[in-house]
């Protein structure tokens, strides 16, 4: 039900921007440049990928005067709504993860003169510019604070659906987590969903009875019941791609921040500047800022243990 009104609320705030906008351009006014986003088919109120870019658009909208649309494919009809978007004339069409990699590379061949930017996948094609991260280097630095606090030596990580982009993230946690505490166990599961807050409360229940007492779920709102229910269980967990806190703030310790938003509002700047966009494949990592951690809250680290965060984040 947030979900919805969540959407709506949204919703209803473009319909009334978009007809303030139609009476503009009738005035005979120059067309701001304009984006079309694909959201991932959990959609808005994810608190996580989805909103990320979101407020990435919002702030190009209030900064650089760009206008924007979008669609939550909530029946995975990727290739149908993003055909929309293309028909309403943007100058730039985002689709938000590996999913929607088949249904942009199809329409970047149809439509040769369509600017597209792909998240989380990369595409051959010409007209489509492919954003990635290195979500293991900041999955690596969750898996620090996880190894150098865990109490019961126990921690777990419970991914979405078994992708390659969701395998770095368990790969980062994994490495950082047995750099620090060679002995720690790492539960690991995957949901096979991003979409079913149930399921990811009911892993995390599995994982404390197995003595977790950190939990990392890069699931998306799978990963949201999942930060809930370990704050029902009284243990620590992460958040990922946003800041977390908010969604459960007796248990985020931190959230590993996939800066999604600063990646899409330099793209819109781009366009502003009336630069086209080259196509190929940018990759953020934490040298480039792509990825990092959001502040450290419930828990102290000791002066050590903040030297050893320091040195992998370039400080």
């Amino acid at each position: 039900m947030k979900k919805y009104w969540f959407s709506l609320f949204l919703l209803t705030g473009l319909l009334l921007a978009g007809c303030a906008d139609h009476e503009a351009k009738s005035d005979g006014t120059k067309n701001e440049i304009s984006a079309g986003l694909l959201v991932t088919e959990s959609g808005l109120g994810d608190d996580s990928f989805s909103d990320s870019a979101f407020k990435g658009l919002e702030q190009a909208r209030d900064e650089l005067g760009i206008t924007f649309d979008y669609r939550e494919p909530f029946d995975k009809k990727y290739k149908e709504h993003m055909k929309e978007l293309i028909e309403q004339d943007h100058d730039v069409i985002i689709g938000l993860g590996y999913n929607l990699q088949a249904a942009i590379d199809e329409l970047a061949q149809e439509y040769p003169k369509q600017q597209f930017v792909l998240i989380d996948a990369v595409s051959e094609f010409d007209n489509v510019t492919s954003i990635t991260f290195k979500e293991d280097e900041g999955s690596y630095l969750i898996g620090l604070i996880a190894g150098m606090r865990t109490k019961s030596g126990v921690v777990g990580f419970i991914g979405g659906e078994r992708i390659p982009v969701v395998e770095r993230f368990e790969t980062g946690f994994t490495v950082g987590v047995k750099t620090v505490n060679p002995d720690a166990e790492i539960l690991i599961e995957y949901a096979g969903t991003f979409d079913n807050d149930v399921k990811g409360s009911d892993i995390t229940k599995a994982m404390v009875e197995k003595g977790a007492d950190f939990v990392f779920p890069a699931a998306g709102f799978t990963g949201v019941g999942a930060l809930k229910e370990a704050q029902n269980q009284g243990i620590y967990a992460f958040g990922v791609d946003s800041d977390q806190f908010f969604v459960a703030e007796k248990a985020v310790v931190t959230s590993m921040l996939k800066n999604l938003d600063v990646a899409l509002y330099d793209v819109m700047e781009q366009l502003v500047n009336g630069k086209q966009l080259e196509g190929g494949q940018i990759t953020l990592g934490v040298k480039e800022q792509g990825v990092g951690l959001s502040p450290i809250r419930l828990i102290n680290l000791t002066d050590e243990q903040q030297a050893v965060l320091d040195k992998e984040m370039g400080q």
